[in-house]
């Protein structure tokens, strides 16, 4: 029974946690399924983000879409924004490295630090605190400030056919045809059975 009100509970909270992230950030494209506590840090710099689909974003994550300050000028002071009659027509301060984009089934941990101008592959894993600054590959496992690659989730022709068989964009109907392979440990017989009953059953 315990067990039972604690999936409910979860259920529940990934109901809302789902719903809110929609609704707090209509401007930015989130994909289906993906839920989680995230802040993020905008100053209007044109940038934007995306997440796609079956994210897990754990508590106190932060996404930055900008607001760096200039280590390469004199001062990494805010003129521009404290000053503006005198600075406000300087550009460049803050600064964006471009948009942000979390891949399809990503997995970003408790207080993870995402910075501008980064990309997230699909099935990556960002350890709780890392503080992400470059790109991370397809189903890497990334942690430390700044992240670095501690492994793959799986060998290389593994994420290759996992890359093909691109399962978030199935259906609702064939994904719950397939959550017993799904949530196991055996990724070559999900795969085997995804792309046997695949049109042309085409291996990556």
């Amino acid at each position: 029974m315990r067990m039972v009100r604690l999936l409910d509970r979860f259920r529940r909270r990934w109901r809302r946690q789902k719903r809110s992230l929609q609704e707090r950030f209509p401007q930015y494209a989130i994909g289906r399924g993906s839920y989680g506590d995230l802040t993020v840090r905008s100053w209007k710099e044109g940038t934007t983000l995306t997440i796609g689909a079956y994210c897990s974003i754990a508590a106190g994550v932060k996404v930055f879409l900008g607001g760096e300050h200039r280590a390469d000028w004199v001062t990494t002071f805010p003129f521009p924004a404290i000053w503006p009659a005198d600075a406000g027509h300087i550009t460049g301060h803050p600064r964006s490295r471009g948009d942000v984009v979390i891949g399809n089934d990503v997995w970003l941990g408790t207080e993870a630090m995402i910075m501008s101008g980064v990309t997230i592959g699909d099935g990556a894993v960002v350890g709780a605190r890392a503080v992400v600054t470059r790109d991370v590959p397809p189903y890497a496992i990334v942690a430390g400030n700044p992240a670095r690659i501690v492994r793959y989730r799986f060998d290389p022709v593994i994420i290759a056919r996992l890359l093909r068989a691109r399962w978030w964009h199935w259906s609702d109907d064939r994904i719950r045809t397939y959550l017993p392979l799904l949530l196991s440990d055996d990724p070559t017989r999900f795969l085997d059975a995804a792309e046997a009953d695949t049109p042309g059953g085409e291996r990556a």
